[in-house]
Parts: structure tokens; C-alpha cells; sequence
């Protein structure tokens, strides 16, 4: 006996990853509910070997439907997401909406899956921010054998994190500096990203740190430890998917990167790719459409008494959205509703 599946935003980038990713990783679906707008109503979508049609999330019924993933933006997930949970649906949702209420979960599995119970509270689990999500399954094993003290890390981010609009700026503004008169205007993002790269992701807060940052710090805090300080640089770069991110880990007890590497080779959800020589190390081309967060670049700090430094790649649509919203399924599955 299976589940009943509803992905809510199906036509966008994240909601076309989580149909697939629910078939690759043979999710047992009994029946799936494919949910969009009004304007995207009837158009046909890919699920494993079969098509669905949309169906209108504003006039869906919830009733009786055991998951609901929710790819739609905070404006839409306020207004739908406790209809679903209200209903009795258990939302994962992967806008920033409930990422920081102190009663809602904020869930990466690899890392404290032990709160997925906290569910209960109001039937929503909230699925993290893309460059946090990364960032702490490779921090969480080196932070259950050393104690991390702070986080010191700079994010290169693919375009695909601000969505289609993103993805046709960097091509179109490629394109058109080939072509005299073609040339075009950023609109999506504050400068040209093609051939560029921009000291800005989100809006700026009062202190000059942008609302990316800001979450990578208050997201780490709640899913990792409170007591780890953590400060951000992230950046926007002309890379279609995959975000990198070096990451320098002060840490309470001493470490050195053999060490270091031995535990990431076997942490659950991290692939140690990490060869002293040219091209030994991972690049956002090679994780696109896989499932791990990739290590490479370990390295002792000197400069600080217990220091490590690393490079950390993952695709973004996946291990930083969709991937993570099924393995959160996967785990409701596993230890609350086992139907599966």
C-alpha cells in the first residue's frame, strides 16, 4: 500500500524535480495530483513512464491525500498550505514561509531527521534554504566529532536558484553579447550576470548582509546547532545549476583534514571527490542531476588553532529543493505514516 502525492507548483523547475525524483526513487505513489495556477491548467506533465494533467491548486481538495510538496512561493503557500494541512495532508513545504516558526520543523535528513515528529504541531514540515542545505550535511559529521565553532563560508550560486527567469536572463544576455544590437538588459537580476558575478542574492538588510545570508545563518542555527556562529558572503554566478560554496570550519577540538576526509567518505549523503592534482575536485557541471552533495579541497587551516577548509557542490533543484522534500517524504514514510 502506497501513498497518496500531491505536488503543488508542478509546471515550475522544483516541482518538475520532485515528480522526478519521486519516480526515480520509486516513491510508493497509489496516486498522484499534479497541482498548478489557473493559466497552467491541463498541461501535461512527466511522471516516471506516465503523464498527468495539472489540476487547479486554487479548487483542490485536499481531503484524504496523505503528502502534499509544495513548490509555490510563500504568497501561494500562505494561502493553500494550511487548507492542505487543515484537511489532514502533511505539507513539506520549500518556500521560506515556515522555514523559522519555532513550532514547524525545518528538516534536512541527513542531519536531524529526529524532528520530523515535530510535524505534528501543524501538520507542515518546512524544507530548507538551497545553500544551507548543502552546507550542513557536510558541516553535521565533522561537527559530531569536533565541535564546530563557527562557519566562515562564501557561496558561488547557479542562476537556476532565482527560478526560470534566472536561467532565460543568463542565456539571453550570453546570446546577445555575441550579437551586436541583441544585447540584454538585466531585469531578473540587479547587474548582468552573463560573464559576471554579483555580491547579491535576495534583498539587503539594515546590518548590509543580504536575506541569503541572513538565512544561511538562522537556517544552520535551527537545524544544526544555536551554538554555531556562522557569517556568509553569497554571490550570483553564470552557472545554469549547481551551487559551490568553500566553506572554513573553526572547530572546539582538534582535527586534521585526514581525518576530516575519512569521516566525510562515509557521512550518509556526501560523495568525497578530493584528488591533490589538477581537475581532482568537483565543479557544478559534474553534480548536475545527481543526488549527493560533493566534498572536495579538504585542507588544514593554519591560521586558526583547529581549522578545516573544504569546497562543497550540489545541484541545487535537487539536494537543495526537490531531492531534499522526497527524502523528508521518505522519511514520514518510514517512521510516522508506513504505508510504503
Amino acid at each position: 500500500m502506497g501513498y497518496k502525492v500531491v505536488v503543488a507548483g508542478a509546471t515550475g523547475n522544483v516541482g518538475r524535480e520532485m515528480l522526478n525524483i519521486l519516480a526515480e526513487r520509486e516513491f510508493p505513489v497509489d496516486e498522484i495530483a499534479a497541482l498548478a495556477s489557473r493559466k497552467s491548467l491541463g498541461t501535461e506533465i512527466s511522471f516516471g513512464e506516465k503523464t498527468v494533467k495539472t489540476k487547479d491548486l486554487d479548487t483542490f481538495d485536499f481531503t484524504g491525500w496523505d503528502i502534499a510538496l509544495f513548490a509555490v512561493g510563500s504568497e501561494a503557500t500562505k494561502i493553500y498550505a494550511p487548507k492542505a494541512a487543515a484537511a489532514g495532508c502533511i505539507v513539506i513545504d520549500n518556500s521560506s514561509l515556515y522555514r523559522y516558526d519555532p513550532a514547524i520543523p525545518l528538516i534536512v535528513p541527513e542531519v536531524n531527521a529526529d524532528q520530523i515528529f515535530m510535524y505534528k504541531n501543524k501538520n507542515i514540515i518546512a524544507n530548507p534554504n538551497c545553500s544551507t542545505a548543502q552546507m550542513v550535511v557536510a558541516l553535521k559529521p565533522l561537527h559530531d566529532r569536533a565541535r564546530i565553532k563557527r562557519v566562515v563560508v562564501s557561496t558561488y550560486q547557479s542562476v537556476s536558484g532565482a527560478g526560470k527567469e534566472g536561467i532565460d536572463e543568463l542565456w539571453n544576455q550570453t546570446k546577445g553579447i555575441y550579437v551586436p544590437g541583441q544585447e540584454v538588459a538585466p531585469s531578473k537580476f540587479p547587474r548582468q550576470i552573463a560573464f559576471n558575478v554579483i555580491p547579491q542574492i535576495d534583498v539587503f538588510l539594515d546590518d548590509g548582509s543580504t536575506k541569503e545570508e541572513w538565512k544561511m545563518v538562522a537556517e544552520t542555527k535551527k537545524i544544526l546547532d544555536p551554538k554555531i556562529k556562522v557569517t556568509a558572503t553569497c554571490v550570483r554566478v553564470p552557472v545554469f545549476v549547481g551551487h559551490s560554496e568553500a566553506i572554513n570550519i573553526e572547530f572546539e577540538d582538534p582535527i586534521d583534514w585526514q581525518e576530516a576526509q575519512d569521516i566525510l567518505r562515509e557521512a550518509p549523503g556526501v560523495l568525497l571527490i578530493d584528488k591533490r592534482e589538477p581537475g581532482g575536485y568537483i565543479t557544478p557541471i559534474e553534480c548536475v542531476g545527481e543526488y549527493a552533495t560533493y566534498i572536495s579541497r579538504v585542507r588544514q587551516d593554519s591560521t586558526i588553532e583547529n581549522g578545516i577548509s573544504l569546497w562543497c557542490v550540489s545541484d541545487n533543484l535537487r539536494k537543495g529543493a526537490a531531492l531534499n522534500a522526497v527524502q523528508i517524504a521518505e522519511v514520514l514514510g518510514n517512521k510516522v505514516l508506513k504505508k510504503g
